[in-house]
Order: C-alpha cells, then structure tokens, then sequence
C-alpha cells in the first residue's frame, strides 16, 4: 500500500484571530457550543494534513481570476485556506453568512 503524503497544517495569526473572535461571541450564548464549533473548525483544519487538493477553490475569488486561494466549509464558516509546497496555510476564518467580498477587502485595507 502507498504511504500517503502529510502535509503540514498551519494557522496565520490573522486566522487565529478570527477563530478567537468566533468562539469568544458563540461562547457568550453557549460556552459549550462554542468548545463544540473550536474542536470542529480545528478537527476540520487538521483534517487538510491529508489531501489538502479536495478543497473547492473560493468561489468569489476565482470569478475574480484568483484561484490559488481554497476553502473548506464548517457551515455556516468558511475556511480560508492556501497550500505552499507541504505546507498548508489557514489564512482566515469567516462566517459564510457575510458578504466575503467586502471581509477580504477589509483585510487587505488593513495590512501595513
């Protein structure tokens, strides 16, 4: 049998951020809805150390000609996601609820 590849599975800080963001408003409701949705988006992030190709390319992207960015949905988040060599970056978490367009656009207004 083939001995799969690994891949290495990396949160930026911007998408730490965006998770702490997350789980600190869900907590606020419900402390244990919000350790339940922490283990899935993480479960799911970790899951990309295997064939990190499956993710669907970021459909707003792409119609902008940017494919290079990928996602993977924890409904109702989107994880944003880019794979360098072995590596694979999560680059932020968004709730698919927003209009990501104008999110994306928020960040790069914000970077120095």
């Amino acid at each position: 049998m083939a001995k799969s590849t690994i891949y290495r599975v990396k949160w930026t800080a911007i998408a730490e951020q965006d998770l702490t963001a997350i789980i600190e408003y869900v907590s606020t409701d419900s402390v244990s809805a919000a350790l339940q949705l922490l283990n899935s988006l993480q479960a799911k992030a970790l899951s990309l150390a295997h064939f990190p190709q499956r993710m669907r390319v970021v459909p707003e992207l792409a119609a902008q000609g940017i494919e290079r960015y990928r996602e993977l949905i924890v409904s109702p988040y989107r994880i944003f996601c880019s794979i360098h060599g072995m590596t694979v970056y999560v680059i932020g978490v968004f709730d698919g609820r927003r209009d990501v367009e104008e999110l994306l656009l928020q960040r790069l207004m914000m970077e120095p």
